[in-house]
């Protein structure tokens, strides 16, 4: 940082009480009042260099004191005291920190070249133009200090000008960059590696949110960076002046923030929304799932929540599940996971893909695309399903969401709503049934298949089902065929009722094929003779059985399994 060192003589101010003097032989005879602080001065020392004290004091008798009020000085009492020991030949320090509020007063009190040659105005200004302006730090260390005095600051140019110099510094190619700079990323070091793309980033986060906005839309204009640049300093920005919702949970159980605080939050938020560049990708879906969970704990405008769910929609391709899990800020939902903002974000995607995806087929990016979000939707629900106070409708509403194509298997689902069974042992048995019937039997693999038979946690009829695709499964490797029996006399007293449940379905399916085939029911001694029969008989066709596992799928789903 630069320094500019005016005067050589020491500091002989002094106080007492609410007065501030200076060690002299001659009385004093100017009086300048300043908030609830007296100044005890000397006309001969001020008024040659004071444009402003000349023209106050013009009308006073020269032996009598003259008293004036200076409460508007910019800088208040601090600012002004740098300037009357200036006028005395104190040695005083300017720097970047207390450059604008001495600049400003000085102005204020027209210490210019046209009261005195060599005035402190000039000075100040060859101190800006050829040290503040020229360093990258300085700069934006005097442009933070113009929020105290943003009306003198944005009329003297201050503003403008620094603003100008940080831009140009930012637009300088990486390899040019010999200044110094804040970069603390994990695993960089200076010594060793090229200057970063985003070194500048990280410094003008400092910058109160009105000016850092100033930067960016100055930045965005030149066209010059690429969009994803300018959306790693909105994240690092928000990363330094956003709350984090991952660490906090009730708002009972926090401390309560001010509504001073909850308003400057979510200025910020809306600004860093409002700044994301529009091409696709220049945040990640991560970034904007966060700003939407700060969104909905702030209580951020509905624009703002809408903007950010229709952003984060685009991407969500990219998720994991990690991005997804954010606790639940609402003080009236028990759960802790907040599944109505992945509930949002999927729902504006399902309605995207709905709109532009074409008749889908396995090769498509369409279809890819659908499945690699039924794939993250599932396993999100295995994350969420151990949370105890989760209800099935929270559970539901996002499993029920997703189309049919998008699950290539249900063996993801299984898990996750053996996951949920297992985490609420106390769920009653319609729930049970309402949760079950959207795993489809025929899409679970082999080994889940096996392990559905034994999972007692799972409904009645949902096991009878398994089974009943289990048997129509004949051209199973027999080290692969179900314990059907073994698994029966395991569940004890159910058995006379799985045997019925599984003699409605078998019969159900039959019947319903006949019917379809417009072929007379004739009765058969067995379901293995009958599928030889129908072999014999019909080599280019579908088999009965086979025909009617459609029929009895639609059969079961219509009946809530």
């Amino acid at each position: 940082m630069k320094f500019m060192k005016l005067g050589t003589r020491l500091d002989t101010f002094y106080t007492e009480e609410a007065t501030r003097s200076v060690v002299s032989d001659i009385p004093n005879d100017l009086v300048i009042q300043i908030s609830n602080i007296n100044y005890l001065l000397h006309q001969f020392s001020l008024l040659p260099k004071c444009g402003l004290l000349q023209r106050l004091c013009a009308d006073s008798d020269d032996s009598s004191t003259v008293t004036i009020q200076l409460h508007d000085i910019p800088g208040g009492e601090a600012a002004f005291e740098l300037c009357a020991k200036y006028c005395y030949g104190i040695t005083i320090n300017l720097s970047a920190h207390n450059f604008v509020s001495a600049f400003c007063a000085a102005k204020f009190l027209r210490m210019t070249e046209a009261v005195e040659k060599g005035n402190f105005v000039l000075k100040l200004e060859a101190f800006f133009n050829s040290c503040i302006l020229v360093g990258w730090k300085d700069s934006i260390i005097t442009l933070q200090t113009t929020v105290k005095l943003t009306e003198w600051s944005e009329n003297l140019g201050i503003i403008r000008r620094c603003i100008d110099s940080i831009v140009g510094k930012i637009l300088t190619p990486p390899a040019k960059v010999t200044w110094s700079y804040t970069y603390t990323r994990t695993g960089f070091n200076k010594q060793q590696q090229l200057v970063p793309k985003d070194w500048w980033t990280e410094d003008i986060s400092d910058l109160d949110i009105d000016l850092f906005r100033c930067i960016i839309v100055a930045i965005k204009s030149t066209h010059m960076l690429p969009p994803q640049l300018i959306g790693e300093a909105l994240h690092v920005y928000a990363c330094r002046w956003l709350p984090d919702t991952t660490k906090i949970t009730r708002p009972e159980s926090s401390v309560s923030q001010t509504d001073e605080v909850t308003d400057k939050h979510r200025k910020i938020l809306e600004i860093i929304v409002n700044k994301i560049p529009s091409d696709k990708g220049s945040v990640s879906v991560g970034f904007l799932l966060r700003l939407l969970s700060i969104a909905n704990y702030l209580g951020a405008s509905t624009v703002t929540k809408t903007e950010l769910i229709r952003r984060s929609s685009l991407q969500l391709e990219e998720a994991t599940v990690s991005d997804l899990l954010f606790p639940s800020h609402s003080s009236s939902n028990q759960y802790y996971y907040d599944i109505d903002m992945v509930a949002a974000v999927l729902e504006s995607f399902l309605l995207l893909w709905r709109r532009t995806s074409p008749a889908p087929t396995e090769n498509t990016q369409f279809m890819r695309s659908i499945r690699k979000i039924g794939k993250l939707v599932d396993s999100y629900l295995q994350a969420v399903a151990t949370d105890i106070n989760l209800p099935v409708s929270k559970v539901l509403s996002v499993a029920e969401a997703l189309p049919d194509i998008a699950r290539k298997d249900h063996d993801d689902l299984y898990r996750a709503i053996n996951i949920y069974l297992k985490k609420h042992p106390d769920l009653s048995k319609a729930d049970k049934k309402r949760l079950c019937r959207n795993l489809d039997c025929q899409k679970l693999s082999p080994e889940v298949r096996t392990h559905a038979v034994k999972n007692e946690r799972l409904p009645l009829r949902t096991v009878v089902q398994v089974l009943f695709f289990e048997q129509e499964k004949g051209s199973r490797e027999n080290d692969h065929r179900m314990p059907t029996q073994e698994l029966l006399l395991s569940r004890g007293k159910q058995i006379p009722i799985v045997r019925d449940e599984l003699s409605k379905l078998q019969l159900g399916s039959y019947e319903q094929t006949i019917r379809s085939d417009g072929i007379p029911r004739t009765p058969a001694p067995s379901e293995s003779s009958t599928r030889d029969d129908q072999k014999l008989k019909r080599p280019d066709k579908k088999t009965p059985l086979e025909a009617g596992k459609k029929g009895g799928e639609r059969t079961n789903r219509g009946e809530g399994i």
